[in-house]
């Protein structure tokens, strides 16, 4: 039999730690600079110190996590008895992660599949989730199938027969991972372009728009890019129109949701109450303060829902 499947993503999913634990994802963390001090997000750095660094004009870069990281990532997995890794990330056309990822992947002892989500935050993270169901149901009909295990050929023949199971399974948890993905959309609302300007994750010219008309704009993620959706007059407005395109998108189906904000919890709150009682359709609702790297390109203020269907595992 081959061994276990392994999960890795980076710490811009924003995963609750629970689900971390449950599932033993191993979560890379990229990195964040305040002035000339780099922080490790989700170790060494919080959203509030990020809202802080933002709100008294500090410089705030990020960057992606070395090859290296990853490296040491897939090694301990192969080392724990991994027989492959699926590794998902946040969108390639907002960080160089999956480059970084790629590139180590090439060269690890166990085979893995590097995912471009093409999304962030809990959108991301969903596709994780998606990925962690998929391997528990895999491990379950295995164990069920022990009993039953014959002598496969001699040890070649098992030998062969564990790397063909192993590629199977790959196949079918990034499957799960990219369906998740394809059905999951982001809306989020700033209250600022200017973070997103500077962090080059939106052009000037859209920047320059929002600013002179003093309109408040909501975004989406589109393309794995963060794109202009609507143009609203007051942050109420923009608010109620962001709770009203969430129940639009979630409609019938079965849908997780989470809400994000960045030091904006008094709008967070009311406004997932208001989902739980509107979305017939609920699974999970989770709400949590976006972490270091995405805050520093948002601000504060920023109230996002991401709205993920739940994909039942084909196995």
């Amino acid at each position: 039999m081959p061994g276990h499947l392994a999960l890795v993503t980076d710490s811009t999913a924003y995963l609750p730690q629970q689900a971390v634990d449950r599932y033993r994802i191993q979560v890379v963390p990229l990195s964040v600079a305040v002035g000339d001090e780099v922080f490790a997000e989700g170790v060494e750095i919080s959203p509030k110190d990020v809202a802080e660094a933002l709100r008294s004009k500090q410089r705030v870069t990020t960057s992606r996590p070395s090859p290296e990281t990853f490296a040491a990532a897939y090694r301990a997995a192969a080392e724990a008895g991994a027989h492959g890794v699926v590794s998902i990330h946040l969108s390639a056309e907002l960080s160089g992660t999956v480059e970084a990822a790629q590139l180590a992947a090439a060269a690890a002892p166990i085979p893995v599949r590097v995912v471009d989500s093409r999304l962030v935050g809990m959108a991301l993270g969903g596709c994780v989730l998606a990925a962690a169901e998929s391997v528990a149901a895999l491990e379950a009909a295995r164990a069920g199938s022990v009993s039953g295990d014959g002598d496969g050929g001699g040890r070649d023949g098992a030998v062969a027969a564990d790397a063909d199971a192993a590629a199977a399974d790959l196949d079918l948890v990034v499957a799960s991972a990219e369906a998740r993905a394809a059905g999951t959309a982001g809306f989020f609302y700033v209250d600022t372009l200017e973070h997103l300007r500077r962090g080059g994750r939106i052009g000037t010219a859209q920047a320059l728009v929002g600013s002179a008309l003093a309109v408040k704009p909501l975004l989406h993620l589109s393309g794995g890019r963060i794109e202009p959706l609507e143009k609203v007059r007051t942050a109420s407005r923009a608010i109620a129109r962001l709770e009203e395109i969430a129940v639009e998108r979630a409609a019938q189906q079965p849908v997780d949701i989470t809400v994000h904000h960045l030091a904006a919890a008094h709008r967070a709150e009311p406004l997932a109450e208001r989902l739980r009682e509107r979305v017939p359709g609920l699974r999970e609702l989770y709400v949590s303060e976006v972490g270091a790297v995405i805050g520093a390109h948002v601000g504060p203020g920023l109230l996002a829902v991401v709205v993920s269907p739940v994909i039942v595992s084909p196995h």
